[in-house]
C-alpha cells in the first residue's frame, strides 16, 4: 500500500515530464544545458514553494549519474554534512562517482554550519544544490554564495498547475469538473504541492471533486495552516497589521497561531525587526533595539523557549507609538535618486585628500553646522522628510 502524498507519488523523474520553469529546462536554458553536457556545479535554488526545486535537484542528479544525498536544514547537524562529505570524497576516489547534496531550507543553517561546505564545495567533492524561499543575498554566506550559481524559479503559472493537477487526477483515477479544476489551480497561487495535496484530501474525504468538496477539505486543520503555502503569507500579513494597528490581542493571537504550526521564529522575528522600523521608526527607536535583541534572543534559545521572547517582543512593539515618518522621507528620495540618476555631489561636501582636489575646490566652503541645502544643485529646496507626516 502506498502511502506516500500524491505530489510525491507524481514527481517528474526527468526533465521532459517538468511542467513550467522553462527558462530553466527549456531548450538551450541553463538546466538542461547542465544535464546535457554533465557539467555540474554547486547552486542555490530560490524560489516560492512548491515550484519544484527538490524535483530539479534529483533529476540533476539522475541524469548525470550522481549518488544523490537529500537532508533538510531544519533536521540536519554538521556532523551529518561531514558524513556526506567523507563518503563523497570516498565515491570519487573508489567509483569515480560525483556526489549530489541537496539541502533544503538551507537559508536555516548557521553561519558556522554554512562555513562547514566551502572547502568541498571549492575542490569539487560535493555538488551542493540549496534551495531557499528566502533572499539569498541575505540568508546564504557570501563566501559561500559566491561558489554556487543561484537560480530563480517562478511561481507555476495557472495553465501549468492545470495540467499537474491533471496528471494528479490521472495517478488518482478521478475526474475533475472544469470549474473545480480552475478553482484548485487558482488557489494554489502557484505551488503545485499546496494544489496536489488539497486534490488528495478531498479525494480521501469525499471522492468526488466539486468546489464545495474542495472548500470542505480546507477546513481540514492540517491544511488551514501551511509553512509552505498562502495560509502562510495570510497570517504573517494579518500579525503585521494587527501590530500597526495597536491591536495586541490579535497580533499575539497570529502569533500563537503560527508558533503552534511550527512556523521558523525567524521568519517571524525578521518581520518584527523591519516593523520596529518601518512603522514606529523615530517616535520610539528603542523599539529597533527591542525587536534586535528578540531575533538574537530566538537565534540564541530556539523553540520552545522563544515563544515567550516573541510575545514579550510583541506587545512592545504594539503598544509602540507609530510613526513612517522616516520610512516615507526615504522613499521619496529613492523616488528622485531613480528619476534623476547619480547628480553632481556640491563641491563643498566632497573629499578633498589631495591638492589637486582641493585646488578644484573640492570641500571648500564647508560648515560643520551648515543651514543651506547640501542637496544637488538641482533638488535644492526638496524636503522628503516632513514633520506633518507623523502619526
Amino acid at each position: 500500500m502506498e502511502i506516500s502524498p500524491l505530489a510525491d507519488k507524481i514527481r517528474p523523474k526527468t526533465l521532459d515530464q517538468v511542467i513550467g520553469q522553462d527558462h530553466l529546462v527549456g531548450k538551450d536554458k541553463p538546466i538542461r544545458r547542465i544535464i546535457e553536457t554533465g557539467q555540474l556545479f554547486s547552486m542555490i535554488f530560490w524560489g516560492p514553494p512548491g515550484t519544484g526545486k527538490t524535483t530539479l535537484a534529483r533529476i540533476i542528479a539522475n541524469e548525470t549519474n550522481a549518488h544523490f544525498v537529500e537532508y533538510s536544514a531544519v533536521s540536519a547537524k554538521k556532523q551529518d554534512v561531514m558524513n556526506v562529505i567523507n563518503e563523497a570524497r570516498e565515491g570519487l576516489k573508489t567509483a569515480r562517482q560525483r556526489t549530489v547534496l541537496f539541502i533544503d531550507e538551507i537559508h536555516r543553517f548557521n553561519k558556522a554550519q554554512q562555513d562547514a561546505f566551502l572547502p568541498s564545495v571549492e575542490d569539487g567533492t560535493i555538488i551542493l544544490i540549496g534551495a531557499t524561499t528566502e533572499n539569498p543575498s541575505f540568508e546564504i554566506i557570501s563566501p559561500l554564495l559566491s561558489r554556487c550559481r543561484v537560480f530563480v524559479l517562478n511561481e507555476i503559472q495557472k495553465e501549468d498547475l492545470e495540467k499537474i493537477i491533471g496528471r494528479g487526477t490521472k495517478k488518482l483515477k478521478i475526474k475533475i469538473p472544469k470549474d473545480a479544476l480552475e478553482f484548485l489551480a487558482n488557489f494554489a497561487n502557484g505551488d503545485a504541492r499546496q494544489a496536489l495535496n488539497l486534490l488528495e484530501a478531498t479525494v480521501q474525504l469525499y471522492q468526488k471533486v466539486t468546489i464545495e468538496n474542495i472548500k470542505s477539505a480546507l477546513q481540514s486543520k492540517f491544511l488551514r495552516y501551511d509553512k509552505a503555502g498562502e495560509e502562510h503569507y495570510n497570517t504573517i500579513s494579518a500579525f503585521i497589521k494587527s501590530m500597526r494597528a495597536s491591536n495586541v490581542d490579535a497580533a499575539l493571537y497570529y502569533l500563537a497561531r503560527m508558533v503552534d504550526s511550527g512556523e521558523d521564529p525567524l521568519f517571524i522575528v525578521r518581520r518584527m525587526v523591519i516593523f520596529a522600523s518601518e512603522d514606529i521608526g523615530i517616535a520610539q527607536p528603542t523599539a529597533l533595539v527591542v525587536a534586535n535583541e528578540v531575533f538574537r534572543a530566538c537565534e540564541t534559545i530556539g523553540y520552545p523557549e522563544c515563544a515567550i521572547n516573541l510575545a514579550h517582543g510583541v506587545v512592545y512593539l504594539c503598544q509602540a507609538k507609530k510613526d513612517r515618518s522616516s520610512y516615507d522621507a526615504y522613499f521619496r528620495a529613492l523616488e528622485d535618486v531613480k528619476n534623476y540618476g547619480n547628480l553632481p555631489i556640491p563641491l563643498k561636501l566632497r573629499n578633498a585628500p589631495t591638492k589637486l582636489m582641493k585646488n578644484l575646490g573640492y570641500g571648500q566652503g564647508y560648515q560643520k553646522y551648515d543651514q543651506e541645502s547640501l542637496l544637488p544643485e538641482e533638488l535644492k529646496g526638496k524636503k522628503y522628510y516632513r514633520e506633518k507626516d507623523k502619526e
